[in-house]
């Protein structure tokens, strides 16, 4: 049964600073994080951990999948990501959050100009 195992099993092919959307599944301890993207900081051997605007998780190989973005899209993520985390880290009303949440289960790696408006200006009332 073992060397069945071994067989079967699937390297991980996942890269430190790509972009990758979290599919909960059936995983209680991802509940309230599906659909949204994470970008990976560590690659193991079954699982990566993810960062995501307000945190990092050990994710299992079967909850990830790859937006397969540039690196230069990875990069912007990666941006976007920080920025997203200091305005969060500032407590916000619920509204703010749900915001900031929705921004991070987009499905591209770009932000509007109206978000990027709404954005600039959050980072200028937390930075106070």
């Amino acid at each position: 049964m073992e060397r069945i195992i071994e067989r079967t099993r699937v390297p991980n092919t996942y890269q430190l600073g790509e972009v990758c959307q979290i599919l909960t599944k059936d995983n209680p301890e991802l509940r309230g994080k599906g659909g949204c993207w994470g970008i990976i900081s560590q690659v193991n051997e079954f699982s990566c951990t993810v960062k995501t605007w307000n945190g990092e998780y050990t994710v299992g190989l079967q909850h990830l999948k790859s937006y397969n973005y540039l690196p230069a899209e990875c990069e912007q993520m990666q941006v976007i990501c920080d920025r997203i985390s200091r305005v969060y880290s500032g407590g916000l009303e619920e509204s703010v959050q749900r915001f900031l949440d929705s921004l991070g289960r987009l499905k591209r790696s770009y932000l509007t100009v109206l978000e990027e408006k709404v954005l600039n200006l959050l980072e200028s009332e937390t930075s106070r």
